[in-house]
C-alpha cells in the first residue's frame, strides 16, 4: 500500500468506529471497480462504511430501499405520464430513477435488504452491473461513469417477506459478512452517537442490548441501535429527576422503551418483549458476578 492509499483510508477510518478489516475489504473491492454485497444484521454499521467511502471519493450515495414496490420502472426510472400526454415520449421527459442517478453521477447504489426485491428488478439491476450501461426504451444507453458501483445489503436471520436469492444474482457481487462488533467497539459508538460520558450507563446500555442477541426466546435481538437510544432516554431520565435515585429502575424504563420494538420474540416462546427485557435487566442488576446486588423493591420489581 502507498503512503497516499493509506493515508486516504486512514482518513476514511476516522468516521467508523471499528471495523478496520471489513473497511480495508469493502475499500480494496470497490477501488478494484467490483461491486459488493454486505451481509450481515441491522445496525453494523454497513452503510456507514459506504457513505465514509463515498464522503472521501466525492461520490454521491444513492440509498434504495429493497421491497416488493421497488419495480423495474421505480429502480431504473419513467417517462413523465403528463408530459407524455401532451408531447409523446421523449428523452426529455424521462424522470431518471436511482439507477440511472447513480449511474449518470457515478455513485454508489446501495440497495437495503436486496433479498425484498421482485425477481424481475434485479434482472434490471444484474444488466446494468455487467455492462456498466442500461438501455432505456424512447431515451437511448445511459453508460455509468467510473466510480458508479452497486452495494447491497441482506439480513440473514429475517425470512419475513424475503424470496431466495439466485446464483446468478450472488455471482455478480463480492460478499462480505458482516457481525456484531466486541462490546469495546459498541460502547465506543454508543458515546459517540451520545456524547455521554457516563461510563457506568454506557457498559449498562450495551450489557442489555448484546443480551437479547443470546436470549432463548428471541429469534431477534437488538443492534447498537438499541444501546445508543437506552443512554439516551436514560440521561434524559435522570435530568427529569423522577426516580429519586433509582438508577436501576431508570435503566429499566429506557430500556423498555429503547429495546422492546428491535427485538423479535420467537413465536413459540410464550412471553413478551417486556418480560424479556425485563428479565434480562434483573440478571445484568441483581445475578451477574460483579452485578449491582440489590433487593429489588417493590418499586423496582416489575412483572409487564
Amino acid at each position: 500500500m502507498s503512503a497516499a492509499t493509506g493515508a486516504r483510508r486512514d482518513d476514511i477510518a476516522r468516521e467508523v468506529v471499528g471495523r478496520r478489516r471489513e473497511l480495508d475489504l469493502v475499500l480494496a473491492a470497490v477501488s478494484a471497480g467490483r461491486d459488493v454485497m454486505l451481509e450481515g444484521p441491522p445496525g453494523t454499521s454497513k452503510s456507514t462504511i459506504l457513505r465514509a467511502i463515498t464522503a472521501n471519493w466525492g461520490v454521491p450515495f444513492v440509498l434504495v430501499e429493497g421491497n416488493a414496490e421497488l419495480t423495474p420502472a421505480r429502480l431504473v426510472g419513467h417517462h413523465n405520464p403528463a408530459r407524455v400526454l401532451r408531447e409523446d415520449y421523449s428523452a426529455d421527459n424521462f424522470v431518471p430513477g436511482p439507477l440511472v442517478e447513480a449511474m449518470e453521477r457515478g455513485g454508489f447504489l446501495y440497495i437495503e435488504e436486496l433479498n425484498r426485491a421482485p425477481e424481475d428488478t434485479l434482472n434490471t439491476l444484474l444488466a446494468a452491473m455487467a455492462e456498466r450501461e442500461v438501455a432505456i426504451p424512447r431515451v437511448g444507453v445511459v453508460t455509468a461513469l467510473p466510480t458508479f458501483r452497486v452495494l447491497a445489503s441482506m439480513n440473514p436471520f429475517d425470512n419475513v417477506g424475503t424470496a431466495r436469492i439466485s446464483d446468478s444474482v450472488y455471482d455478480r457481487w463480492c460478499r462480505l459478512a458482516i457481525g456484531y462488533q466486541g462490546a469495546a467497539d459498541e460502547a465506543d459508538i454508543v458515546r459517540a452517537r451520545t456524547g455521554s460520558t457516563d461510563e457506568v450507563l454506557v457498559a449498562d446500555a450495551v450489557a442489555l442490548a448484546r443480551a437479547t442477541r443470546d436470549h432463548p426466546d428471541l429469534r431477534r435481538g437488538s443492534s447498537v441501535r438499541g444501546a445508543i437510544d437506552l443512554a439516551a432516554i436514560a440521561e434524559e431520565l435522570e435530568r427529569l429527576g423522577s426516580y429519586d435515585g433509582d438508577r436501576p429502575r431508570l435503566v429499566l424504563d429506557a430500556a423498555l422503551l429503547a429495546l422492546s420494538a428491535r427485538i423479535g420474540v420467537d413465536e413459540a416462546a410464550e412471553t413478551s418483549p417486556e418480560r424479556v427485557i425485563t428479565e434480562i435487566w434483573e440478571n445484568h442488576f441483581f445475578s451477574s458476578p460483579g452485578g449491582r446486588r440489590r433487593v429489588p423493591t417493590a418499586s423496582t420489581s416489575t412483572t409487564p
